[in-house]
């Protein structure tokens, strides 16, 4: 499978380019999606569109035995690229910072090699090819993209989903695996801490917000070390803090605004319950406060079984030592939606440009190595294929 995803690399450097080229926002992928569309189409596989909005679904088999389900995320970031590359961004202001360029076009490939392994007429159930909208972003009512798609049921009589993500900062080929728990909760929370504010010069008059913030902020920074098992990892971290205009007036409001990342569902409801706790400070010193907490994606498991499966595939494929089983981070992926609907994994295929510059996710000079591209097709396809021939399941 890896000498035929190695024969594709030249049409998959084209395909990641062109959608490279012209990166869409979530649920906007109107130009991705048809692209994705016509080349399932040309491969003779069927195809349904506008599941989940803007997402694709090709369907592999003869509808009978189990299937298992390959997704890749479609969507780009709101980021000004800074790139002389010829296939730079060609809308302003938007770009592939996160590598679901790669993704599509790698899941492209593998629906080329699967396509032509299902001649072989030995299949024993069906590979469902799911190219997802809006992973990067909720919409205004809380949806993301893979829920949306299984709400509009891209998941039914799905007995287990695969998927990579590209890793900009680990060297090309390198694969790593990791069971369990492997990206985190995110929620986001919002908090106003008010007093009476007042003259500089008269600071006992009034309730002094910036002084309560004195007092909440290093009980916010004590919940992980303080509150939570320190077996179960978690995050609490702040990335604004606004309030007054002048250094003679008091305010009477200050604006705050974090992150809180975990694993386990028990610890993201106590996190919640700790930080409201810490706000009420305010309370004893005067003030008040307004707390907003916002859910976002869960924590992505990762099924041993199916982890076992791909980690099977990949050593085979490369050397031993290019394996690694290791701890992916507290970072967030709207998969583990998909992983709680069907057993999954998600494997970080590493993909650094080797020239001594670090271009990270997420921001403006994002790239990664195209060499890789037909080894990630060849571990989902050779996946998928020894489960639909009954090797694994």
């Amino acid at each position: 499978m890896l000498d035929k995803a190695k024969a594709l690399h030249d049409e998959l450097i084209r395909l990641r380019r062109d959608i490279h080229a012209h990166p869409e926002l979530g649920f906007q992928e109107f130009r991705t999606a048809a692209l994705v569309a016509d080349t399932l189409t040309e491969l003779g596989i069927d195809v349904k569109t506008s599941v989940g909005r803007t997402g694709v679904v090709g369907q592999l088999g003869n509808g009978d035995g189990p299937t298992i389900a390959i997704r890749a995320d479609m969507d780009a970031l709101p980021i000004l690229q800074k790139s002389d590359a010829p296939y730079k961004s060609q809308n302003k202001g938007v770009m592939h910072a996160c590598g679901h360029d790669a993704h599509t076009a790698m899941l492209l490939g593998a629906a080329h090699l699967l396509k032509q392994s299902l001649a072989d007429g030995n299949w024993q159930g069906n590979v469902r090819l799911l190219f997802q909208p809006s992973e990067e972003a909720f919409d205004e009512n809380g949806i993301s993209g893979a829920t949306a798609m299984i709400s509009d049921g891209a998941l039914e009589d799905v007995d287990a989903v695969i998927a990579l993500h590209v890793a900009s900062d680990k060297p090309a080929g390198q694969i790593r695996f990791q069971d369990g728990y492997a990206l985190a909760n995110v929620d986001s929370f919002k908090a106003w801490v008010r007093g009476d504010g007042g003259h500089g010069a008269y600071p006992h008059t009034g309730s002094d917000p910036l002084h309560m913030l004195s007092v909440i902020l290093p009980a916010i920074y004590a919940i992980p070390s303080r509150q939570i098992n320190p077996l179960r990892g978690c995050v609490v971290s702040l990335g604004e803090i606004s309030g007054g205009a002048a250094p003679n007036v008091i305010p009477n409001e200050v604006y705050l605004q974090g992150t809180i990342r975990s694993y386990h569902d028990d610890v993201r409801e106590q996190l919640h319950i700790e930080v409201e706790r810490t706000l009420k400070l305010a309370e004893q010193m005067g003030g008040s406060y307004k707390l907003q907490l916002t859910k976002g994606y869960p924590a992505m498991f990762n099924n041993a079984e199916v982890n076992g499966w791909m980690r099977d595939v990949a050593q085979e494929m490369v050397a031993e030592t290019a394996v690694i089983d290791t701890e992916f981070g507290m970072g967030a992926e709207d998969f583990a939606y998909m992983t709680r609907q069907a057993k999954g994994a998600m494997f970080m295929l590493g993909a650094a440009i080797d020239d001594g510059i670090e271009r990270h996710h997420h921001t403006d000079i994002f790239d990664i190595d195209e060499s890789v591209l037909p080894l990630g097709v060849a571990i989902l396809a050779e996946t998928a294929h020894r489960f639909v021939t009954g090797k694994i399941r």
